[in-house]
């Protein structure tokens, strides 16, 4: 951070015509801007996934192979399912992701929520105060 501090930017905010909001941004562009998707994934995030031998290298015609499982939406899934699993809501989550409607954050990512079952017996015997592995058959 000392040496790359962040930058102030003002873009648009949401959507192409949107209100001018301003952040500071701890990942830049080459030029002191904001980060290019079609930038990064090209030139930084393929780079890394050919280096680690999950694709194949360049092209002869400059350009990687297509890499969708291996892409940087896949990090999007990835933050995803770690806030999930670590027990955020899908409320929280569709905001972080950009999502207008928490309907489709549970639509998309419903699969990786981890099962409820655990947690509610937690919370019903944290309330009663012992844990019970199974409940009696009387």
């Amino acid at each position: 951070m000392k040496r790359f501090p962040p930058v102030e930017i003002t873009l648009p905010w949401k959507v192409a015509d949107g209100p001018p909001v301003s952040k500071r941004l701890i990942f830049t562009g080459p030029r002191g801007g904001h980060v290019w998707r079609t930038s990064l994934n090209e030139e930084v995030w393929k780079r890394a996934l050919a280096s680690a031998g999950a694709i194949p290298e360049r092209k002869s015609c400059g350009s990687y192979a297509e890499s969708r499982e291996n892409g940087m939406h896949a990090l999007r899934h990835f933050y995803a399912s770690v806030l999930l699993d670590a027990g955020e809501d899908i409320k929280a989550l569709a905001e972080y992701l950009g999502h207008s409607d928490p309907g489709l954050t549970l639509r998309v990512y419903a699969h990786l929520m981890p099962s409820s079952q655990e947690r509610t017996r937690e919370a019903v015997a944290a309330v009663f105060g012992t844990a019970r592995s199974a409940p009696s058959s009387t």
